[in-house]
């Protein structure tokens, strides 16, 4: 899973150093038997699937699901079959199974993560009430395949099935359980939204078994996280939906005429899966494309002009992406992958063989989307190698993220490669190796970034060519199976040396890891790479608006990020104070000049600005500060700034003779139309106490890429904003109080 937004809307308060903050943290479904010991599964065709000749022998579990969806008051009535066999040491008396559904039977047990979706859906469909955002599952009964009834208790998300006779090691068995869902309205897992359902968790799954502790997992969903945790498996499932509906499924998907008229049955076979989920919809398009024996598809929504080519882009990114991680990790397995586009904002999640991603523009960039790529590693650190994402988290999360930067590193993408890694000196207290419970609302800090470095830390360590094979090693440990970190630090010793496990054991196990200091970017490297961030930050955000007015404050950092120069003018003959309140605005705007890697002069003496000003300046940006009457630019240029500011629609005469009047516009130069003049001006010899404070923070916020692009505003004399010129900033939402 991944965040597919890197904004937080606190961080919206603390302007300039905010930004850098905010870009940081960018930087995301017929009889078997009686029960009795079987000699082994049923079998199930390898034709269908590309799966290892071994399939059989490594999945202990097969599920044949039957459901209909009631598409009118949604809900979906399934028996599934399963036979499950014992591959642990232990004589079991009983079985366990996952209701994850029932998670909704609350809201005080569903996923938080989700609660801001549902409470923007709730304010936007005020005829729904709080109960449509509930459902859960009701199982109806458990029984033989021959059809005898067996007691069952189903509490807090675990189905406990008592078994008439124990399952001895190495032995079979086969049930059945017939269920009914109820799909909640909103944005979970499980839910259904205007045109689409999101089928997670939508029947009872197996639990894992722990040989170790002699018992079942029974842990409820994660409120805060995920809790992913499963056995691979065989699935024969056959979905009963709408004729206009698509289905997006794992595995190998045919369709057939139902008996009843406007139905059909949706089939899916899979093997060796770890999950199995679908998303339906009436509105899906596919785009489908098969390279090399696989075929990536792409459901979405046809809703925007050009949407298909961004669409193919994104199916060509999932083959770059595939092949990169078959070739540095092992080879991915199945004949098909898919991604699908839902309503979910926010957020991006990861299935097995299927991704779920949020709605995509016309105008997106494949190429720019790490958390695209960030879902498809998890093909390999979830879906592949399994683990349990509720004690573990960093084995999936944290080698999806470095994965992701690999990724980038090796496409020559110079923002999110290596870069975005060394970047971060920065420690948590609180050790990677933690829990869910233990990271609490940490978890993007340890698991992710933390995570990756900490993997990033062993790649420097011993290089590309080891660290590659170190990683097809534990690739080949656990594909189908469930990692642990002690299995991790195993693989490690056993490829890498004693060393390098005793290094990364003190990176996950001993809080506050930092990454060592010779893998850290130096001082210049550093402002090189800021530099970069925010000069591809800006150009992104500049584009979103095409016709974007030339004369907007924000385009004087695109401009000088782009290597334009930048003269900063300071008035002369004022006063002390006055002197003091522009060093004070010079220090804050120099600051995060040289954070951002931008060259820039500053001129302070009225004799060296006659000097430069015709020659030097008329090619310079300028940023010019204070009164009008004491600055010397504008005292020399006063008539064309007053032509270029009218042009604006900023009355600069009138403005000029406010009392008290304070604020900003910027023109073009008036020497070189290709260039800027912002102009922070006060019509007093200097600003009170208590208005210069609200000053600062204007300028902060205008020339940022976060807020408004303003043309010109005027602040009365309390410092509140009492009349502007702005173009609306499609993001400047995201960084809303």
């Amino acid at each position: 899973m991944n965040y597919s937004s890197p904004f937080t809307s606190k961080l919206a308060r603390v302007g300039i150093a905010g930004t850098l903050a905010l870009i940081l943290a960018t930087s995301p479904l017929a009889n078997m038997g009686v029960v009795a010991a079987e000699a082994g599964p049923a079998p199930v065709s390898t034709k269908i699937y590309n799966t290892p000749k071994d399939s059989l022998e490594q999945t202990p579990i097969q599920y044949h699901i039957q459901a209909r969806l009631n598409e009118k008051d949604m809900t979906l009535r399934g028996n599934e079959k399963i036979t499950y066999r014992n591959t642990s040491k232990d004589t079991l008396k009983q079985l366990v199974l996952h209701t994850y559904a029932d998670a909704n039977l609350s809201k005080s047990t569903q996923a938080t993560m989700f609660q801001q979706a549902n409470e923007n859906i709730s304010k936007n469909n005020p005829d729904k009430k709080p109960e449509d955002f509930l459902g859960g599952m009701d199982i109806q009964g458990v029984t033989t395949a021959g059809g005898q009834s067996l007691d069952f208790k189903n509490e807090n998300q675990a189905l406990t099935v008592q078994l008439n006779e124990p399952v001895q090691p190495g032995k079979s068995v086969s049930f059945e359980v017939s269920f009914q869902l109820n799909i909640p309205y909103g944005s979970q897992r499980i839910s259904y939204y205007q045109d689409i359902i999101n089928g997670a968790h939508w029947f009872p799954v197996m639990s894992v078994y722990d040989e170790g502790k002699h018992q079942w997992d029974t842990a409820p969903y994660s409120q805060t996280f995920e809790s992913d945790y499963y056995t691979s498996a065989d699935y024969e499932v056959d979905l009963n939906v709408p004729d206009d509906y698509q289905v997006a499924m794992p595995g190998v998907i045919t369709t057939r005429e139902d008996t009843e008229h406007g139905r059909k049955i949706v089939s899916a076979l899979t093997g060796n899966t770890r999950e199995f989920v679908f998303f339906a919809s009436p509105k899906f398009q596919v785009e489908s494309v098969t390279r090399n024996g696989l075929t990536v598809e792409y459901y979405y929504f046809d809703n925007q002009p050009g949407k298909k080519e961004v669409v193919e882009q994104y199916i060509d990114q999932a083959f770059k992406a595939i092949d990169f991680f078959s070739d540095k990790y092992g080879k991915y397995p199945y004949p098909e992958f898919r991604i699908v586009e839902t309503y979910v904002q926010g957020v991006a999640v990861e299935y097995a063989r299927l991704i779920q991603m949020g709605q995509i523009k016309s105008g997106a960039v494949p190429e720019e989307d790490t958390t695209f790529v960030h879902e498809i590693a998890h093909q390999w650190f979830h879906a592949l190698i399994g683990n349990n994402s509720e004690t573990e988290s960093f084995l999936d999360e944290g080698f999806a993220d470095f994965s992701m930067v690999y990724f980038a590193e090796k496409q020559g993408d110079k923002l999110n490669g290596f870069r975005s890694l060394q970047f971060d000196d920065s420690s948590v207290e609180v050790a990677i190796a933690s829990t869910n419970d233990e990271v609490e609302d940490l978890a993007s800090l340890v698991f992710y970034q933390k995570g990756r470095q900490a993997i990033y830390q062993l790649y420097r360590s011993v290089g590309e060519e080891k660290f590659d094979q170190f990683m097809k090693e534990y690739f080949n440990r656990y594909v189908y199976q469930n990692a642990t970190i002690d299995g991790l630090l195993h693989t490690i010793e056993d490829v890498l040396g004693k060393e390098q496990r005793m290094e990364m054991e003190t990176a996950l196990y001993k809080p506050n890891f930092v990454l060592k200091p010779e893998y850290q970017l130096s001082m210049e490297e550093r402002s090189a790479y800021l530099h970069d961030v925010f000069q591809l930050q800006y150009q992104t955000v500049m584009k979103l608006i095409p016709d974007l007015p030339f004369e907007v404050m924000n385009r004087m950092m695109d401009k000088v990020l782009q290597g334009e120069r930048l003269t900063i003018v300071l008035s002369d003959r004022v006063s002390k104070i006055a002197d003091k309140q522009q060093e004070a605005i010079v220090s804050q705007l120099t600051s995060f000049l040289d954070m951002s890697g931008v060259k820039y002069d500053v001129v302070r003496d009225r004799r060296e600005l006659k000097q430069k000003l015709k020659k030097d300046m008329a090619t310079s940006n300028l940023i010019v500060i204070g009164n009008a009457k004491s600055n010397g630019v504008v005292q020399a240029l006063k008539s064309s700034i007053m032509d270029r500011a009218n042009q604006i629609g900023f009355d600069w005469k009138q403005t000029m003779k406010q009392p008290l009047a304070a604020g900003a516009y910027i023109t073009k130069h008036p020497y070189n139309q290709n260039r800027l003049m912002l102009h922070y001006f006060w019509n007093e010899d200097h600003l009170s106490e208590a208005r210069f404070e609200p000053f600062m923070m204007k300028i902060q916020k205008t020339i940022g890429f976060t807020n408004d692009f303003y043309q010109y505003y005027v602040l009365d004399n309390q410092g509140k904003e009492k009349s502007n010129k702005k173009v609306a900033n499609p993001i400047s939402s995201l960084f809303a109080e």
